[in-house]
């Protein structure tokens, strides 16, 4: 059962570490390539049905950025 937790909490590291390199890489290159104008458009999505307030996208990004740095990267 430790193993598939370990396994488990490594796919998540790597999942995160990808939307965040797609949401960077969106930001500086442009939604033109192909992976990162899906993850882009993915989180803009996100934010978008939270809220139209520019109050939850700061929260958005707080959690989300949280999330990214807690794992230790």
């Amino acid at each position: 059962m430790g193993k598939i937790k370990g396994w488990i909490a490594e796919l998540t590291e790597i999942t995160v570490a990808l939307v965040a390199l797609g949401v960077a890489a969106g930001v500086v290159f442009g939604a033109d390539v192909p992976f990162v104008g899906a993850v882009l458009g993915n989180v803009v999505d996100l934010i978008n049905q939270l809220g139209d307030a520019g109050v939850v996208g700061i929260i958005v990004l707080a959690i989300l950025s949280g999330m990214y740095g807690s794992r230790g990267m």
